[in-house]
C-alpha cells in the first residue's frame, strides 16, 4: 500500500495532471447527434419558452429526442442544457439517463453557454462559476461524462490577454470541481478562441487531465481550418462536427469536407464521440439522417 495512497499529498487527480496530448490506443469514433441540431423543436430555450418553435411542427422533450436519435441507429447523443425545462429536477435527468440506457444510446455529454473571461473579483464570475458547477452536478446525474464550456467573449474594459488569464483561472477552478465528480470539461474554440494556438495555450496552462478541448470543426477562423483541427485533435476529448467551415478573416462559410475531417480525427488518433451539430436552416428531420449515414460510411471506411 505504498505509492499514491500512501503519499498523503495532493488530490488524486493532480497526480495524473499532464499538459501533453492524451495517450490513446488506436482510434475509435462513436457517431452521435446534438440536441442543438433540433433547436427549434424543443419547448424551452435557455429557461424560457422557445421562440424558435413553429406551432404545428414536431416538438420534443429531451427524452423524446433520445428515443428519436436511438431510432437512427447512432451511438450517442449530446443533451444540450439549453433545452431542458427551467429548474430541471434530478428525477427528470435520471429519467433521461434511463431512456438512453435502455435504448442502447450513450449520453456523450451536455453543453453550457458560460463566459469565463470575467475577472476573479467580478460578481459575474461568481454567477458563471455557479452555473458551470451546477451543470457538472447535473451531468453526473445524467451519466454524461463531458460538459462543453466556453472561455466567452471579452467583457468590456478587459484586455484580451487579461481575459485569457481569467479564463485559465476560472477553468482551473471548475476543472478541479469536475475532476472530483469524474466529469470532463471541454473548452470549445468559440467566441474569443478562433485558433488552435490560443485553444492549446489555455488547455495546457490549466494542466488537468479532466480539462481538454471540445473541438468544434466549424468555429475556427483561419486560412487553413483543417490545419487548426489537426493541431487540436491530440488534446480533444469531444468533437462537435459541423457541415460548414469558416474560411479567412471574412468568416465566409463553405461546405465542410466531412470525409477529410473524419480522416483528420482518425490520423490524429482521436478516440471518442463525434457529434453532429447541424446548424443550417434546413429541416433537420430531412437533413440530419442522411448526413449521419455519410459520416458513418466515412468512419467505417
Amino acid at each position: 500500500m505504498t505509492g499514491a495512497l500512501g503519499l498523503g499529498l495532493a488530490p488524486w487527480q493532480n497526480l495524473l495532471s499532464v499538459s501533453e496530448p492524451y495517450q490513446r490506443e488506436g482510434s475509435r469514433l462513436l457517431l452521435g447527434v446534438a440536441a442543438y441540431s433540433f433547436r427549434n423543436h424543443f419547448a424551452y430555450m435557455k429557461g424560457a419558452p422557445n421562440k424558435g418553435y413553429v406551432e404545428g411542427t414536431r416538438q420534443f422533450d429531451m427524452a423524446e429526442f433520445i428515443r428519436y436519435s436511438a431510432a437512427l441507429g447512432i451511438d450517442s447523443v449530446e443533451l444540450t442544457s439549453y433545452f431542458f425545462p427551467p429548474e430541471v429536477e434530478g428525477a427528470y435527468l435520471a429519467h433521461c439517463r434511463e431512456v438512453a440506457h435502455i435504448n442502447g444510446v450513450a449520453i456523450a455529454g451536455t453543453a453550457v453557454g458560460n463566459n469565463f473571461s470575467y475577472p476573479a473579483e467580478a460578481p459575474e464570475r461568481v454567477v458563471q462559476m455557479a452555473y458551470v458547477k451546477d451543470w457538472i452536478d447535473k451531468a453526473s446525474i445524467l451519466g454524461a461524462p463531458h460538459v462543453r464550456v466556453f472561455a466567452g467573449r471579452h467583457p468590456k474594459g478587459v484586455a484580451p490577454e487579461d481575459a485569457e488569464k481569467n479564463a485559465i483561472q476560472a477553468l482551473s477552478e471548475a476543472g478541479e470541481y469536475a475532476a472530483e465528480k469524474g466529469i470532463f470539461l471541454g473548452i470549445e474554440n468559440h467566441d474569443s478562441i478562433t485558433t488552435a494556438d490560443r485553444l492549446l495555450r489555455i488547455v495546457t496552462a490549466v494542466d488537468n487531465p479532466f480539462v481538454g478541448i471540445n473541438l468544434d470543426s466549424g468555429n475556427f477562423i483561419a486560412g487553413d481550418v483543417y490545419a487548426e483541427m489537426e493541431a487540436s485533435v491530440p488534446y480533444s476529448i469531444n468533437v462537435q462536427l459541423k457541415t460548414e467551415v469558416k474560411v479567412g478573416e471574412g468568416k465566409e462559410k463553405e461546405p465542410a469536407d466531412l470525409e477529410r475531417v473524419i480522416g483528420i480525427l482518425k490520423d490524429g488518433g482521436y478516440a471518442g464521440h463525434v457529434i453532429l451539430e447541424f446548424e443550417e436552416k434546413d429541416d433537420p428531420f430531412e437533413q440530419v439522417p442522411p448526413i449521419l449515414e455519410r459520416l458513418r460510411s466515412y468512419i467505417e471506411a
